[in-house]
């Protein structure tokens, strides 16, 4: 059985948006390259062709990706837990005691985390510490650019 994957209302919606548009108006797109690549004649050394088909191909990837994902997409219910214990769907403030200063991150499922916009997954080193916690607990994580402390100021 395939693992689960946690994700927001909205990340459901995004997915299916994308879904929608790759699966209408990209894959004409691309079926329009193709027949127009075509009729300059030889496949063998049509480069166009080649191309065409190799978008084609990653097109058909991402959405097979985005299906497989919405399959087995969990959507998370931010008010689940209440605001004492941190959880994927929290947004947190926390002191990074060992830069000195103050984050905020929100923990999100794998699809949708990205860290520029302060969103971390639930399985990254960090995310996957601080699941469980309350304001004034502190962990310690091992991170590829070494070991980390932080200490949970508030669970927004």
């Amino acid at each position: 059985m395939a693992k689960s994957i946690m994700i927001s209302a909205e990340g459901i919606k995004q997915l299916e948006e994308e879904l929608d548009l790759l699966k209408g108006e990209k894959r004409k797109e691309i079926a329009e390259k193709i027949k127009v690549a075509r009729s300059y004649g030889d496949l063998s050394e049509n480069s166009e062709y080649d191309d065409a088909k190799n978008e084609q191909a990653i097109l058909e990837a991402r959405i097979a990706t985005i299906e497989a994902t919405l399959k087995v997409a969990v959507v998370i219910d931010e008010n689940e837990a209440g605001s004492s214990i941190i959880h994927v769907g929290s947004k947190i403030r926390l002191e990074n005691i060992t830069m000195g200063r103050e984050v905020v991150y929100r923990i999100t499922g794998g699809s949708e985390a990205n860290p520029k916009e302060g969103k971390i997954s639930d399985e990254s080193p960090v995310g996957a510490a601080l699941l469980g916690r309350t304001v004034g607990d502190v962990v310690e994580v091992e991170t590829p650019g070494g070991t980390m402390g932080f200490k949970v100021l508030e669970i927004l």
